[in-house]
């Protein structure tokens, strides 16, 4: 009964299938797992499978999986793709697929220990010198490293397929710095709340048990009289391929996240820069490739690494999962003599098949592979080299003569493989559910003496029919993958307990992340102060119209040269600050200035407009996004939302464009509320919201300033007495404080000398100031630093006004000399609290944002 439910979905892909394919055995039959999930499947529906899918691309969006593609200029940050369909293997053939991988891994570590050892393989003739020495994974200054534990290979991962004899078989390795595990985790979470039906009628493995033992690994590995050892997270920054798994995993795990320049080597051991002190480090999990870690030794050129490393290394002072040189293990021609290592250093032949590798740098090798180029996959030895696989198949004659030239001239640089026909596995595609080529990535980590295999794995198939292109770089799914069992697991894991709880290290604040969270506050702020100043004059624009000369308003021409010096973007509707376009007549942009209003609005590249300050506010976000928890991460989306709809909307519509506002208002709004109730009360928290502050003062002062530092007739500061305290909230409150009719006076001392009112200068100077005195004091802890001292002058200034002179006009040029120096002194004084803050907080020694070359010249772990 059960299989004639399931015969619809089940009997319409077993007709697609034209090779071998995982739902059936060798006898053709269908395995009774796959069985079971095709049940399911039937059950759902197509239609209903769609639903789901789609609510896996909406979750996937919603927590920010991305994978980072170098090369797309038009798509920097892919969408992580999720297949609904899982990969399944049954738990009796996994041990024995678990006992090859392990032998495999030991195989790997002895290999690494005699290459930077005695080099036994060598001297025997079991793998020839040239494929060593000869490729960049092999970095001389790693020989003489050893860590504490036995295994040196502590983290190792593989990618597996099945082969034709119905086996899985390895076809690659990875060594340095594997990646994919953190993706597998949020595969398994993701689809666990998308398909609940699964989870309750089959027993699958459980993936915690890995990260657990990654967790004690760590620990065995931090320093002896450290029971909490200092871990942190090493990565090359957000344009790293795989940087949300970066993030991902060290919060996951509990680590700090860092880059190179957040590290420094002082007195043999590698510190991490706190705005507060300098924190030993203990252990580094390395998502740096080997040869940018240490431009002292390493790639000079390298503004990611840490100079100095390798010797901390050497003195014992660190360890690092991965160490440097572990690269030379991903060399494609090393697969070639596996069989004879694994027999001269384990004295057992290889469980776990390879496909058949020729190194080309033998000459009876190489004389096959010249004469079977049509059957073979030619590859570089070495991977960083950035060659693409050539098929042989695919060659016309006169292009597989070339390529025999190319071969011949350099025979020791190129391997050839043997094109095999691997299975292919359930995939939802385009509404249907149709057999793609998949390889699956196993994963695995050592306790120093034996190595533990994630129970699951990170499968990714091709989207393309009849193609094995499954990496996500050129477009391939990922799917969960399960280990399947017949009854339920029991678990019995062993989670990592400190001894001595009172030894707690906090996640610290590195003062490149101090100074993004600053900016955070800042980019923040004033794309707010803006958005709302527009609407001011948007909403001006339609209550009023010109005169009979063409002429605005005088009250709308000062609220239209304000917003220029808002937002510097000279000459705008001023003209005379800055040198300006000769062929500019400011006359015309005031007397029509939508066309100007919008570009403040829509143009990203205009430096100064909402757009180009989203934009500026979504990278800066990126560079933290460790911080921000998952509806912080929903809010950002809907920013970025924002964004690509502003950038993009019709500007003869300006209904449009204010909704576009508006909506963009709420989100931030959304976020500063979200962010205000989840951070923790720390350092990071303090100085995001000394940046909100600060640009809140200079919005205010700015607008302010330009607006009434010259006297206007009494009816038209009244226009603009209104504009602005509603602009800065506060009109309700003028009326229900004065209940009188707007005089400037007033005005001034309530937007100058409320102390209740958020967005008056002296309630924003005094909160200021206690979020400055919240931040460490390594110098002189006893008295003010120097943003405090601006403070505290700034405030004073403030406090002492009277508001009688301040509006007091010269005759003659109704300039008001007080009110325009008093502001300008302020506005100085708050300035110079940024650059006593990077002075004294956020001093790097590597500018962070200069490694996009070094980026793009990165050959990082591929998935």
């Amino acid at each position: 009964m059960i299989q004639d439910i399931s015969l619809g979905l089940l009997q319409s892909y077993k007709e697609k299938i034209n090779t071998y394919d995982e739902v059936l055995d060798k006898n053709g039959q269908v395995k009774p797992y796959w069985q079971k999930l095709f049940d399911t499947l039937e059950s759902i529906g197509l239609e209903e499978l769609e639903l789901r899918n789609q609510e896996i691309i909406k979750k996937l969006r919603e927590n920010g999986v991305t994978y980072n593609v170098y090369d797309n200029n038009n798509e920097p940050n892919r969408a992580w793709k999720l297949d609904p369909i899982p990969f399944l293997i049954h738990k009796s053939e996994w041990e024995t697929i678990e006992k090859g991988l392990r032998q495999r891994a030991h195989l790997y570590d002895l290999i690494l220990k005699d290459i930077y050892g005695p080099q036994l393989l060598i001297k025997n003739s079991i793998i020839p010198a040239e494929l060593i020495f000869d490729n960049s994974g092999f970095l001389l200054p790693c020989f003489d490293i050893r860590q504490k534990l036995d295994i040196q290979l502590l983290n190792y991962a593989c990618d597996l397929a099945r082969g034709p004899d119905g086996k899985m078989w390895l076809l690659d390795n990875r060594t340095q710095s594997p990646s994919g595990s953190g993706y597998a985790l949020e595969n398994r979470i993701v689809m666990s709340k998308v398909f609940p039906e699964l989870n309750k009628k089959m027993f699958r493995s459980r993936l915690s048990p890995y990260f657990n033992d990654l967790q004690q690994t760590v620990d065995a590995l931090g320093n002896n009289t450290n029971e909490n050892p200092n871990v942190v997270f090493l990565t090359p920054g957000p344009g790293n391929e795989t940087y949300f798994e970066h993030v991902y995993l060290s919060s996951h795990l509990g680590y700090t996240l860092v880059q190179g320049s957040d590290l420094v080597v002082r007195d043999g051991y590698v510190w991490l820069k706190s705005i507060d002190q300098l924190e030993r480090v203990d252990v580094i999990i390395k998502r740096v490739d080997d040869e940018w870690c240490d431009p002292l030794e390493l790639k000079r050129n390298s503004l990611i690494g840490i100079p100095g490393l390798l010797q901390v290394i050497r003195l014992g002072n660190v360890a690092v999962i991965n160490p440097p040189g572990t690269s030379v293990l991903e060399n494609h021609g090393l697969m070639a003599f596996m069989q004879n290592a694994c027999k001269y250093l384990l004295k057992e032949p290889l469980i776990l098949s390879s496909i058949a590798t020729w190194w080309c740098g033998q000459k009876k090798e190489l004389n096959y592979v010249l004469d079977n180029l049509p059957k073979l996959i030619i590859k570089k030895t070495n991977r960083k080299q950035g060659f693409r696989s050539i098929y042989g198949r695919l060659l016309d004659k006169q292009q597989l003569e070339d390529l025999r030239i190319v071969i011949r001239k350099n025979p020791k640089d190129f391997v050839a493989q043997q094109e095999v026909s691997l299975s292919t596995t359930p995939s939802f595609i385009d509404g249907e559910i149709v057999p793609r080529f998949a390889a699956m990535r196993a994963f695995l980590i050592s306790d120093g003496n034996d190595y533990r295999v994630m129970q699951g794995g990170l499968t990714r198939s091709s989207a393309i029919k009849g193609k094995f292109e499954v990496s996500n770089r050129l477009g391939g799914l990922s799917k969960d993958t399960w280990i399947i069992t017949d009854t339920p697991n029991e678990y019995n894991e062993s989670y990592v307990e400190r001894r001595n709880l009172t030894n707690h290290l906090n996640n610290s604040l590195t003062s490149r992340n101090a100074e993004n969270l600053f900016w955070v506050g800042r980019l923040c702020e004033r794309t707010m102060a803006l958005r709302s100043f527009l609407k001011i004059i948007l909403s001006r624009l339609n209550e009023n119209v010109t005169n009979k000369e063409n002429e605005q308003p005088a009250f709308l021409i000062v609220l239209l040269k304000s917003l220029t010096h808002l937002t510097h973007t000279y000459p705008g509707f001023v003209g005379k600050e800055k040198e300006s376009d000769p062929e500019v007549n400011i006359d015309d942009t005031i007397a029509n200035p939508i066309p100007e209003l919008l570009l403040l609005i829509s143009d990203s590249k205009k430096p100064g407009s909402v757009t180009y300050n989203i934009q500026a506010l979504l990278n800066t976000l990126n560079q933290v996004s460790e911080k921000w928890n998952h509806d912080t991460r929903r809010i950002i989306n809907l920013v970025e939302d924002s964004l690509v709809a502003l950038k993009s909307s019709n500007t003869s519509n300006i209904n449009q464009v204010n909704h576009g506002l508006d909506k963009l208002h709420i989100r931030l709004f959304s976020f500063y509320g979200n962010v205000y109730e989840t951070l923790p009360r720390d350092n990071g928290f303090y100085l995001l919201e000394i940046g909100k502050n600060v640009e809140r003062i200079l919005s205010l002062i700015s607008v302010f300033k330009y607006t009434f530092n010259y006297k206007k007739v009494e009816e038209e500061e009244s226009v603009l007495m209104e504009a602005i305290l509603e602009n800065h909230h506060l009109l309700a409150q003028y009326r229900n404080i004065y209940k009188s009719h707007l005089s400037l006076k007033a005005v001034i001392n309530m937007v100058f000398l409320e102390q209740n009112l958020p967005y008056t200068l002296t309630f924003l100077l005094d909160t200021l100031s206690s979020y400055l005195s919240k931040l460490p004091k390594t110098i002189e802890p006893n008295r003010l630093s120097l943003a405090e001292k601006s403070v505290l002058e700034a405030s004073t200034i403030i406090k002492l006004i009277d508001a009688d002179r301040l509006i007091q006009a010269d005759s003659d040029t109704l300039f008001r000399p007080e009110l325009d120096q008093t502001l300008s002194d302020v506005f100085d004084l708050i300035s110079n609290v940024s650059t006593n803050l990077a002075s004294l907080y956020f001093n790097h020694s590597v500018i962070q944002h200069s490694i996009l070359d070094t980026l793009d010249n990165m050959n990082s772990d591929e998935i």
